[in-house]
């Protein structure tokens, strides 16, 4: 049962929760001890025919830039990421780095939160009343050590399958491609777009999921702005069930936070992320560059690819950046 945005009641956010995550629930589908969630849906059959998806060899990096002027503002402490260098061209030229035989180099050094910029987040991202992915006590899973039962290095080979395009932007957006801020993308939505672009469009188990909306488009032309935190066009609260019921693997927008904000009811955080990462077990991408993959595909209408999407392997770590490539 798909659920209506226009029967959603917006001043009880509790409930539509509780009654979504009943139908959705992935919790011991895949045994007591899972840790990789709906990633169990890539098989190495679905691997080997997202590789026969390579046509052309043309690739393309998905990632925004890690970089001292991106979107962050300081919430939840989250910064851009600071670049410092630790030895430098003019170090070599004033003979102070104690090489040998006029050997010279530069070295730097990176300090940032996890998910500043293109990441994934893990199963022990987000809890739904003190539980975690598959039941467990948030509180045994997640401390201060990190991660002990999902961090991200225990799924750190498994982001590699069909990828899917869904431009929804481009079939549903204003003259540049963009949707509104606010815009709830609903079940509907994502059928109208794949009935749009067509057969390499369609959704099924295993899927790697990319929703574009235009959102990080536009801040190339106008800057930042609210882009971290603020309103944005995303995913439907109703759209859980959608997801669910095709079996995506994992699923990433190109804004802040994947779902739309503000949220769907009179006073909530990020409800969509409390049902699909706890109880669906659903990997969640944020921040993803899809301008140059979307021009492509609108080109030769072709929307489905080799996506190859490793998240670092930061051990015990709740969320990891990367650098996704697509390959068509």
């Amino acid at each position: 049962m798909t659920v209506e945005p226009a029967t959603l009641d917006r001043t009880d956010p509790e409930a539509a929760i509780a009654a979504t995550v009943a139908r959705v629930s992935n919790w011991g589908r895949w045994g007591e001890d899972d840790v990789k969630g709906t990633l169990n849906l890539i098989t190495d059959e679905h691997r080997r025919a997202a590789a026969g998806l390579v046509r052309r060899g043309r690739s393309f990096s998905l990632a925004q830039q890690f970089s001292m002027d991106g979107p962050q503002k300081g919430w939840r402490r989250r910064t851009n990421p600071v670049h410092t260098m630790l030895d430098t061209g003019t170090d070599a030229e004033a003979g102070v780095q104690g090489f040998p035989h006029g050997l010279g180099g530069a070295d730097d050094v990176v300090a940032m939160p996890l998910q500043c910029s293109t990441q994934w987040d893990g199963l022990g991202h987000i809890f739904d009343h003190g539980r975690t992915w598959n039941g467990r006590r948030a509180g045994e899973v997640v401390t201060s050590l990190g991660d002990s039962r999902t961090g991200i290095e225990t799924v750190a080979s498994d982001f590699t399958g069909r990828g899917v395009l869904l431009d929804v932007g481009r079939v549903l957006g204003d003259g540049f491609g963009e949707l509104p801020d606010g815009f709830a993308i609903t079940p509907e939505h994502l059928d109208a777009t794949i009935a749009a672009q067509g057969d390499t469009s369609r959704v099924g188990t295993g899927d790697l999921l990319l929703v574009r909306t235009g959102q990080y488009g536009r801040t190339r032309r106008e800057g930042w702005g609210e882009y971290a935190g603020g309103p944005a066009p995303g995913l439907s609260f109703t759209s859980a069930e959608w997801l669910h019921e095709r079996d995506v693997a994992a699923v990433a927008t190109d804004t802040w936070g994947f779902e739309v904000r503000p949220n769907e009811f009179d006073v909530a955080f990020q409800p969509l992320h409390q049902v699909v990462i706890p109880n669906m077990g659903l990997f969640v991408g944020e921040m993803w560059a899809l301008e140059e993959l979307a021009d492509d595909c609108a080109a030769d209408s072709r929307y489905d690819f080799l996506l190859v999407a490793a998240p670092l392997p930061v051990t015990g770590a709740v969320g990891a950046p990367l650098n996704p490539i697509a390959v068509k």
